[in-house]
């Protein structure tokens, strides 16, 4: 899945830093068998040499020479404590636990019944890809991402008993490119703009500002501007940027729509805000929501040369 890289989007891992955590609070300095970790959560298909050498990647934990079939054991390091630590916050983000609930259960769903067969989604939550960030996904986060995965047509819910869903052909085709669901549900669809509106940095919607009159001397289209700003409004709140970086990004984008609907949009300005966004965009989380904006500001700079 998206972001599995990372110890906080592979759910195995994430579980057994905070297990390794909780062995850990009687005596810091012992070292701890992760063979036990796979015993205890029952875990038949995970080798626990595997988990170590994946954790000692990431520098997070120590491990002891181990002779034939016997799993090393392990140390936390200050690396694998400050995983833990960004760990133990990120399952308060509910937003995240979203996002993560909807990738996990439409990967398992296309996985488990790709061929669009029925299935109970209740089946997911006790799978080992039910868990973010070492924590259980309960099933009103389950109801929330199925609402959200039927709302865009990736899944359908089948009135049976008890009630299923399956995967919709639009939702295979959002498996097969490998990116997340919010990639997928926030990607251009051919022949779309995006002058419809622009929030400002409140959110508040200023105008569909769908007709602009181009009265210029400089030759200047700045269609282009219109759609990239307005594009940017819409995919802001999904780029994973913090709150001031997202609010003056949005603040850009405003000025770049007001510039270049004004009767006589001036180049060197409508330049400045499109290479402000880029720069927002490349410091974004790489999705492709980010990297489709990064190509609209290059193609909207391409005009002006």
């Amino acid at each position: 899945m998206p972001g599995r890289d990372a110890a906080e989007g592979d759910p195995v891992l994430a579980r057994l830093l905070m297990w390794l955590d909780e062995q850990a609070q009687p005596n810091p300095s012992r070292y701890i068998d992760v063979s036990r970790f796979v015993e205890e959560q029952q875990l038949p298909d995970e080798d626990p040499t595997v988990l170590v050498f994946e954790l000692k990647q990431r520098d997070y934990v120590q491990v002891t020479p181990s002779w034939g079939d016997e799993a090393p054991s392990v140390h936390l390091t200050d690396a694998g404590r400050a995983a833990i630590h960004r760990l133990k916050k990120l399952r308060l983000d509910r937003a995240a636990r979203l996002r993560y609930t909807m990738d996990a259960f439409h990967r398992w769903l296309f996985d488990t019944a790709g061929d669009q067969k029925p299935t109970n989604p209740v089946m997911f939550l006790i799978t080992p890809a039910a868990y973010f960030a070492g924590s259980e996904i309960t099933g009103t986060e389950l109801h929330e991402a199925l609402a959200y995965l039927e709302q865009h047509d990736l899944i359908e819910r089948i009135d049976t008993e008890p009630p299923t869903v399956a995967i919709t052909p639009q939702g295979v085709s959002c498996a097969l490119t490998g990116g997340s669901v919010q990639d997928h549900v926030n990607q251009p669809r051919p022949g779309t703009t995006y002058n419809n509106f622009m929030p400002n940095a409140k959110g508040v919607i200023i105008g569909e500002q769908q007709h602009f009159t181009q009265n210029n001397t400089d030759g200047v289209d700045p269609t282009l501007f219109v759609q990239l700003a307005g594009y940017v409004g819409q995919v802001s709140p999904i780029l994973g940027l913090p709150d001031d970086d997202r609010v003056e990004l949005e603040r850009v984008a405003q000025d770049l729509h007001t510039e270049a609907t004004s009767g006589n949009p001036e180049p060197g300005r409508l330049r400045q805000f499109a290479t402000q966004l880029k720069e927002h965009l490349l410091a974004a989380t790489t999705t492709m929501a980010a990297t489709q904006g990064i190509q609209m500001a290059e193609h909207a700079l391409a005009a002006l040369m």
